[in-house]
């Protein structure tokens, strides 16, 4: 029996926007070629419950010159949003979240998952801001001008300019994101801020000793300053690479353990609208490995047999099915709201302002 949510925030502290099954469907709107907006995609939204989510846009990786990708992906969100005004809203505080949720809207939450597009100049943190962007995660996968991710051998922390870019979005009331960042990178940024930090897409490398997934010291420092840590539906939550709905709520309850009950959220890293046809899937997976791992961005633990998400946790139930899986757990009504969203409309308030 499936938990009601209808009266919960639910905020995805990062998802994806996207009918992955767009050779079917067709395409109505597209960011930069890979995303697809059409009428699924929207009431699959819709229908799972999601009030918010952080998407991402801007430069990640490839061969894109950052700022200008970047730009260029900011103004076609914003015509994403304008064409489907009735469906979509942005989010620039907290209270927004709480009207997207009164007016039956999905909120977007403009979101970088790379802060290269800075380059050398901490100053177009304020441009970005000006322009919507909420949330800047400091490093992919590997190392940038600021800091060390993940799979950088050297985990060296923060350089000298990533200090600079720290203090711009603090100053710019911007949300400092640690996910894939490396631990001292992580750490030193959390403790530089002077504002809360996040780590919006993680798993615990207590249960799982993997790159992408982050220790008990970084998840502490995270929350005991008031920041949040979201829970990603990933490979990385099971050695073995094929995680479950299970390996989902042991990393939930393993990270509210660590930090408390009001800290933990999730960041699904996945789409709403789940793959159809997972057979054609993996023929097409194995190729998208390559590439990642051709481009230096790819994390240990990512397979061409493993999916990049967790396969009995997704479609337009997902939330509704976690929701059940915690109260199986013994999770109380209130601390599966928290978790759900309101730890990250608390963390918001405490950034964004209300």
């Amino acid at each position: 029996m499936s938990v009601d949510i209808t009266d919960h925030l639910v905020v995805n502290a990062l998802g994806v926007l996207d009918n992955p099954n767009v050779a079917e469907t067709g395409t109505l709107v597209q960011t930069s070629g890979s995303l697809t907006i059409d009428a699924r995609t929207l009431a699959d939204a819709h229908a799972s419950g999601v009030t918010a989510i952080n998407v991402t846009l801007g430069y990640t990786m490839g061969d894109f010159d950052p700022y200008p990708h970047t730009l260029r992906e900011i103004e076609t969100w914003g015509s994403i949003i304008a064409t489907h005004h009735e469906h979509l809203m942005r989010i620039d505080t907290a209270a927004d979240i709480a009207e997207a949720k009164r007016t039956g809207k999905i909120g977007i939450i403009y979101g970088f998952q790379n802060a290269a597009a800075v380059e050398d100049r901490p100053e177009r943190v304020a441009t970005f801001a000006r322009q919507g962007v909420r949330i800047i995660q400091l490093t992919y996968n590997q190392a940038n001008q600021i800091g060390d991710g993940s799979m950088a051998p050297g985990n060296r922390g923060l350089t000298p300019l990533g200090r600079e870019v720290v203090e711009a979005l603090n100053e710019q009331r911007v949300m400092v994101d640690l996910s894939h960042s490396g631990e001292r990178t992580c750490l030193e940024a959390a403790r530089l801020s002077r504002q809360p930090v996040s780590i919006n897409h993680t798993g615990c490398r207590a249960l799982v000793d993997l790159p992408r997934n982050k220790t008990d010291e970084e998840l502490r420092l995270v929350a005991s300053q008031g920041g949040f840590v979201g829970i990603y539906f990933m490979p990385f939550l099971n050695a073995s690479g094929h995680a479950r709905a299970r390996d989902v709520v042991d990393h939930i309850v393993h990270a509210v353990n660590v930090c408390g009950e009001d800290h933990v959220g999730i960041g699904t890293d996945g789409t709403i609208t789940p793959v159809d046809d997972l057979d054609a899937y993996r023929a097409r997976l194995a190729e998208h490995v390559a590439l990642r791992r051709q481009a230096g961005a790819s994390a240990a633990g990512e397979r061409s047999d493993t999916f990049p998400f967790v396969v009995d946790l997704r479609g337009v139930d997902q939330f509704r099915e976690l929701a059940r899986l915690l109260k199986e757990r013994g999770y109380s009504s209130t601390r599966i709201e928290k978790i759900l969203g309101r730890n990250f409309c608390a963390y918001a308030e405490a950034v964004w302002g209300g």
